[in-house]
């Protein structure tokens, strides 16, 4: 059937004339059919008419289309054979386009030309699809040039005309009709005329052209017309689209799409926001692997997304419209076609980083090697998102990595961030997944820097994306929480209390999420239930809040911790509480004079606290941590007046019943000891007055310690500091009603009994240590609550009170030292594990004191000088007993324990006791009946209560400003816990310790110089001789403490990481120009780096008063941590490895007259030899010279001297040097950059000799120090630097070796000698003998072995050139065969005379022989 109807439409339109094939289908078609033929144009006679009705198409007028009765093919078959069989051939050629040009005048004509025809075949069948007219005739090649021509003629006419009626675009329909042609016959002339018609057409024209020239042009004009494109683009920003489109898909080579790109990329910053997308697509697709990251960076430099956002301003007017609901499209265009283009722009990056591994490398180094913070932009940020939602891992460990460094550098901060998220918000959005893993991998990390920054991530998301992504941050701050890792749950919990306090409504929508953190408190530290507590009770107890819902189950929970018999459980049920408490009873309103609490408020506030009290006096611990959490609470939280008067109601009754009694002329009961009343600071005619009734109640608490409710010693001081805050609330400030407890006496025994502390029993010794700890604790608690007081007198006070507590202190080592195994009485009851610290510490406290007890306590028990002066006349028998002590001192010298270990049992002093550093000299007149001046008193910071206070400050600096670099408990975790005794601090930011601290910098200077100027005037009077007779060892001992402490203590300070932050660098200024100011007066307002300078000259000037090597590594220390403020490290260089060298070179002898020496000093000199060796010039001179210069005089000298250049060099610390030496050895070739010039590599060459050299010295040196520890060192860095020296060294004496001959040959045999001296001591730890001795080492093999082959591998490429050199020396033979890979390495170079056979080397021992210490000192001469 298909073969009838093909053959008889091939026989119609070969025999039958077009009128009668019209007939035929007229009558077999439909009357559509016959209208058609109707409208048939049979006007046209001309050859074109003719030629075309012949062929098969048939011409229609009107609008309607041409039709065409045979396949196109056929058409242009039968076209082409009728042109070329005409007998005007080529004339005719012209004749039917002037037909063609006659018939298209008219415009529904050439509309209908232009429009594909409709296919009338016989049978009827339409479903073929067929060209327009004029495409048919351009398919024909004779034809193509002629109708071309006759196109762009006719173009014109319709250029301005746009669509019509029907919608189609006349200039845009020819322009297709010269598109995807199977030949064009003459391209050139074509591409020509486009471009000519381009230079004219209107904008729309133009881009239609442009887009369709790789579309109409044949491969061989691409790049004459790139080049055309290519300066057009320059001319007209307009055309920047189609162009770009047009080159993408043009087929250039790589010079010349190097140069389009270079075009492209210098109007990147004048193109148009919407057109943005398509440039930064084409530079992308067009970087090859050789080029992509300098495309990269110069893109990155020139995308400036921070421009395509609207001002904050606007965009909160345009948020604001949106919220109201309006739909206004002239409202909201603008940001949301800016949004859409910068979403287009990274979709553009996301596919080339997705499918390009070159480009996403390229972008990670772009952005890795901007180093300034100054020099990332958000782009930055987007790129790394983008980078981690891909798929490919690569691109995602790279993206965190880069991340990870640029923030610990502080080169990405949070500035940025917050930019970043205000601007593109909406961009981000689609990275949210990414956004939140990141910012769950930076919380995890143990940098503090990527700790913040990962926090910031999580609450910018919070508060720009939808309440999905809300609650997805929630969730994943909650997981923190409940991993129980310390510092991710601090971190945690902090940003949920941030998110309550500044978007109260939306989380109050989560609560349920935070609720559940309540089933994993097990893992909570008290601090962290503290703050948990504090979160859930603000949204739950807040008036009119969402949240309220989980008020039941808040109580529910607290109820049954306090329920509890566990104390653990009762005291989260406390802490609970409290918090609870906190948030019911704030003021209505906010006001805190209100007192307009509701009654019921009211009533559930004073019932909760009825009952933490009644279920916390079962346990005296229990009820301690109640008062110290009512403390905190009435400190921290402004509660409303009701609340307020109802806890300081009966709390001064119930101290003074509990506590205090009155104090008569004798004192009865059964105790002990005997009793009597001391550190009485009041008058002295007043024989009745109060006093703390300690020793009653210790004594009374031990013996009744089973019953239910009794009085406690351990409430003593907590419940003071309940009392004396209510007091500071209620009277704003004024303790004048309180102010007798701080000079009133306690109820103690006499102290004198500690003398006897041999003959005690040891629970009478166990009763004398809590009776000294829980007034040590009283004291501190007094002090805590009066250091604040303006009046002279109450100062005096405070001062004795710290006198007091430094000689007790010294009077409780002696009796811990007697009493091994005490486990002293609680003071912080909210630390994790209360229990078990006080057996832990209570266990090692005696080994820990001998070990830690150097340069920081005294051996025997110190009574300052200041101490006589605290007792006073009334009470003579304690008078007696104090005077009496320093002679008893001086006949029997007790052991003591440091306190160090006990440091978790005494109470918390507050930041605001550092004030009385500021003290000086204070006095009054006592005086008598008729009162007359009687005496006066005067009363001064002594060099004991100094050190006593220095040390509390440094130890709260280095808890709150040192942040420890591991924060992921250990897998054995231990039982104590560090954040014990620091929970007062716990509460204060850092930041605000950094300015009270700064406030403080003053004081410290003026104890500092007074230190310098105490010990300038011991070296005067004794002619810089330390050990000189009548020296007062004690004061001495104290004030070398006091000055390391002020070292240590400013190094803190200044190490503090906020001060890199740029919003803290006001600050830094500040703490700075104290220092400065010390040296030169105030004037004008000074720079940073002038800052710098002068506090670097004033700490300079302490260096000739040091008095230990302690002392000066933190002069060291600190002098470095101030110039690293500044932006030029290199200045203070040479000053730091001068001052470091003359501390190495100084005798350090103690006040005996002995050497320093021990483990302690060893690592103190190795800090400080570092700290020389890192910031000398030149590394390798430094280290020849000590290795040349001590090393011999060390070994010239007798057994127990020293070194005379280097005094701190002798036989106990040669390893400290050698290892010092060896590492920073190692370290510096490490650093040698490779050079590209000739003279760079020549003189890295000599770089390199010089390293040889000085590391053949060193190994040489086992031969004389031949134990086990040196041993390891030396294989060990020996191993690091052969490995430095195949990776950088090999490579320059490749590059070297014609030109340099004989040096490297010189520098092969240098390093031969030290190889095969390393291999010697690797063959000698495989002795079975040996193995004990020399187990440590063989750590070291594997890798020594390993590198060794390599080595030797490296050598044999120039092994014909090295056995020539070789052959002419003494023991070598032509005919040996040569050393394999598994001999020593220095077989394939030359042995040195001397060196003995293999049968010697294999028998000798690393111990050195007679001749060993020459040999070693003919090679350093060498």
């Amino acid at each position: 059937m298909m073969r009838k109807k093909r053959r008889s439409s091939v026989d119609i339109s070969k025999d039958a004339m077009p009128t009668e094939m019209s007939m035929s289908k007229k009558s077999r078609t439909t009357g559509r059919q016959a209208k058609a033929v109707a409208k048939e144009d049979t006007s046209n006679d001309s050859v074109f008419g003719q030629f075309i009705r012949q062929s098969g198409v048939i011409l229609k007028q009107g609008s309607t289309a041409n039709e065409i009765a045979v396949d196109q093919v056929v058409f242009q078959k039968r076209l082409q054979q009728q042109l070329k069989k005409s007998p005007r051939y080529p004339g005719v050629l012209q004749e039917f386009i002037t037909g063609l040009e006659s018939h298209i005048e008219d415009p529904e004509r050439f509309r209908n030309c232009l429009l594909p025809c409709v296919p009338c075949l016989a049978d009827g069948d339409s479903s073929s699809f067929q060209e327009s007219l004029l495409r048919m005739l351009l398919g024909i090649e004779m034809l193509q040039t002629l109708v071309i021509n006759t196109l762009f003629e006719k173009l014109p006419e319709f250029m301005f005309d746009g669509a019509g009626e029907d919608g189609l675009n006349i200039p845009h329909v020819i322009v297709n009709q010269l598109k995807w042609l199977d030949r064009v016959k003459d391209s050139k002339e074509l591409a020509g005329k486009l471009m000519q018609l381009v230079s004219v057409a209107p904008v729309e024209i133009q881009r239609d052209i442009i887009t369709s020239l790789p579309e109409i042009l044949e491969d061989s004009q691409h790049s004459d017309i790139a080049r055309e494109l290519n300066v057009l683009l320059q001319e007209n920003t307009q055309l920047t689209v189609p162009i770009l489109d047009a080159l993408s898909s043009l087929n250039l080579s790589s010079t010349l799409l190097t140069e389009v790109r270079a075009s492209v990329m210098a109007t990147l910053s004048a193109v148009q926001l919407e057109d943005l997308p398509v440039v930064v697509k084409f530079i992308l697709h067009s970087i090859s692997s050789s080029d992509a990251l300098e495309v990269v960076c110069e893109l990155r430099g020139k995308l400036e997304l921070e421009l395509c956002v609207l001002p904050p301003v606007l965009q909160a007017s345009q948020s604001r419209v949106k919220n109201k609901g309006l739909t206004g499209s002239t409202d909201t265009s603008a940001p949301s076609s800016s949004q859409d283009s910068v979403a287009l722009v990274l979709d553009s990056i996301k596919s080339a980083v997705r499918f390009q591994k070159t480009i996403s490398e390229a972008w990670l180094k772009a952005i890795e090697n901007a180093d300034a913070a100054e020099g990332h932009k958000a782009v930055d940020l987007l790129v790394l998102f983008i980078l981690h939602s891909t798929n490919a891992n690569h691109s995602r460990r790279g993206a965190e990595k880069v991340l990870k460094v640029k923030v610990r550098a502080g080169q990405i901060q949070e500035a940025l961030l917050q930019r970043t998220f205000r601007g593109h918000s909406q961009v981000m959005r689609g990275y949210f997944p990414s956004i939140l893993a990141l910012a769950q991998t930076l919380l995890r990390c143990p940098d503090p820097c990527m700790v913040a920054f990962g926090g910031h991530m999580y609450r910018h998301s919070f508060t720009a994306f939808d309440s999905y992504c809300q609650q997805e941050v929630v969730g994943s701050l909650v997981t923190h929480v409940c991993s129980g890792v310390g510092g991710e749950v601090d971190v945690a919990l902090e940003l949920l209390c941030g998110l309550v306090t500044e978007k109260p409504a939306e989380m109050a929508l989560y609560a349920v999420f935070v609720k559940g953190v309540l089933d994993y408190m097990d893992n909570l530290t008290p601090q962290q239930i503290r703050r948990l507590f504090h979160l859930l009770s603000s949204m739950a107890f807040r008036q009119h809040h969402p949240a309220s819902h989980i008020q039941d189950d808040m109580h529910i929970v607290i109820r049954k911790q306090l329920s509890s018999t566990v104390l653990k459980y009762k005291r989260i049920g406390i802490i609970g509480a409290v918090r609870v408490v906190g948030s019911m009873g704030a003021p209505v309103g906010g006001d805190p004079q209100g007192g307009n609490l509701p009654k019921e408020t009211y009533r559930q506030v004073t019932a909760l606290l009825e009952l933490v009290r009644s279920c916390s006096d079962s346990s005296s611990e229990a009820a301690a941590l109640y008062y110290d959490e009512l403390s905190n609470l009435v400190l921290t939280c402004t509660l409303d007046p009701l609340v307020q008067a109802w806890i300081g109601k009966s709390v001064l009754e119930d101290f003074q019943e509990d506590f205090v009694v009155d104090v008569g002329p004798e004192i009865t009961g059964s105790f002990p000891f005997p009793v009597c009343a001391m550190y009485n600071l009041d008058e002295e005619d007043s024989q009745v007055g109060i006093a703390i009734n300690l020793l009653p109640l210790l004594s009374d608490d031990l013996e009744h310690k089973g019953t239910q409710r009794r009085v406690s010693p351990l409430c003593l001081a907590p419940f003071f500091r309940l009392l004396r805050l209510c007091e500071v609330q209620q009277r704003h400030g004024d303790l004048e009603e309180i102010d007798a407890l701080l000079g009133c006496p306690l109820i103690l025994t006499d102290m004198d009994v500690v003398n006897k502390s041999e003959s005690l029993s040891r629970p009478e010794r166990e009763f004398l240590c809590g009776l000294l700890f829980y007034t040590i604790n009283w004291f501190r608690e007094v002090v805590n609550a009066f250091c604040g007081q303006k009046d002279p007198e109450m100062k005096m006070k405070v001062v004795t009170r710290l006198q007091n507590i430094t000689y007790l202190q010294s009077i409780l080592e002696q009796i811990l030292a007697a009493t091994p195994g005490y486990s002293p009485p609680l003071a912080n009851f909210d630390g994790e594990s209360t229990e078990g610290t006080a057996l832990s510490t209570s266990t090692v406290a005696p080994k820990k004191g001998k070990k830690e007890s150097a340069g920081k306590k005294k051996k025997t028990p110190p009574k300052n000088s200041s101490a006589d002066s605290s007792q006073l006349e009334e009470l003579p028998e304690a008078e007696d007993t104090q005077q009496d002590h320093p002679e008893k001192d001086k006949e029997t010298s007790k052991p003591a324990v440091s306190l160090v270990s006990y440091r978790p049992f005494f109470r918390e002093l507050d930041m605001e006791v550092l004030g009385v550093l500021q003290c000086g000299l204070l006095s009054r007149s006592v005086l008598d009946s008729e009162l007359h001046s009687k005496v006066r008193e005067e009363v001064q910071l002594g060099p004991a209560e100094l050190v006593f206070l220095l040390e509390d400050m440094w130890r709260k600096l280095e808890f709150k400003l040192t942040v420890s670099p591991a924060k992921r408990a250990p897998f054995l975790k231990g039982k104590t816990d560090k954040s014990v005794g620091f929970s007062h601090l716990q509460q204060t930011s850092p930041v605000d310790l950094a300015s009270r601290c700064v406030l403080l910098l003053p004081t410290l200077c003026t104890h500092l110089e007074n230190c310098h100027n105490h010990f300038q005037t011991l070296l005067s009077e004794n002619q810089g001789v330390v050990d000189a007779p009548g020296l007062d060892v004690k004061e001495h001992q104290l004030l070398s403490s006091a000055y390391q402490l002020l070292l240590q203590v400013l190094h803190t300070i200044f190490s503090w990481s906020g001060f890199s932050q740029p919003e803290h660098r006001g600050l830094l200024k500040k703490a700075l120009g104290v220092l400065a100011g010390r040296l030169k007066e105030e004037g004008a307002e000074l720079t940073l780096e002038q800052l710098i300078r002068h506090s670097f000259e004033y700490l300079l000037n302490f260096r000739s008063t040091v008095p230990s090597l302690g002392i000066a590594l933190g002069l060291s220390q600190l002098l470095i941590t101030v110039a690293g403020r500044g932006g030029h490290h290199a200045t203070y260089r040479e000053q730091t490895a001068t001052l470091a060298r003359a501390f190495l070179c100084q005798e350090w002898v103690t006040t005996s007259g002995d050497r320093e020496k021990g483990p302690k000093h060893n690592e103190t000199l190795q800090t400080l030899l570092s700290i020389y060796l890192e910031h000398t010039d030149d590394v390798l001179k430094a280290v020849e010279e000590i290795a040349g210069e001590g090393i011999p005089e060390l070994l010239n000298a007798a057994k127990d001297a020293s070194s005379r250049t280097w005094p701190t060099l002798n036989r106990l610390t040669f390893l400290v040097f050698y290892k010092g030496m060896m590492g920073e050895l190692e370290k510096a070739v490490r650093k040698i950059p490779p050079g590209e010039q000739v003279e760079v590599k020549s003189e890295k060459l000599l770089t390199w000799n010089m390293a040889v050299r000085d590391f053949h010295i060193l190994v040489n040196l086992v031969k004389v120090f031949d134990n086990r520890s040196v041993l390891n060192v030396c294989l060990k860095y020996g191993r690091l630097f052969l490995e430095s020296f195949l990776k950088l060294g090999m490579p320059l004496l490749d590059f070297s070796f014609k030109k340099h001959k004989e040096d490297v040959q010189s520098l092969l045999k240098t390093f031969q000698l030290s190889t095969r001296q390393l291999h010697h001591l690797c063959g000698h730890s495989k002795v079975p003998a040996s193995l004990q001795l020399c187990c440590p080492l063989h750590q070291h093999l594997p890798g020594w072995k390993c590198f060794s082959v390599v080595f030797i591998m490296c050598v044999k490429t120039k092994c014909f050139c090295l056995c020539r050199f070789s052959s002419d020396s003494p023991g070598h033979h032509p005919d040996k065969p040569r050393a394999s890979s598994e001999e020593e390495p220095g077989a394939v170079c030359v042995q040195s005379k001397g060196n003995g056979s293999d049968d010697e080397e294999e028998e000798g021992s690393l111990m050195p022989d007679e001749h060993s210490e020459d040999e070693v000192l003919a090679i350093i001469n060498f």
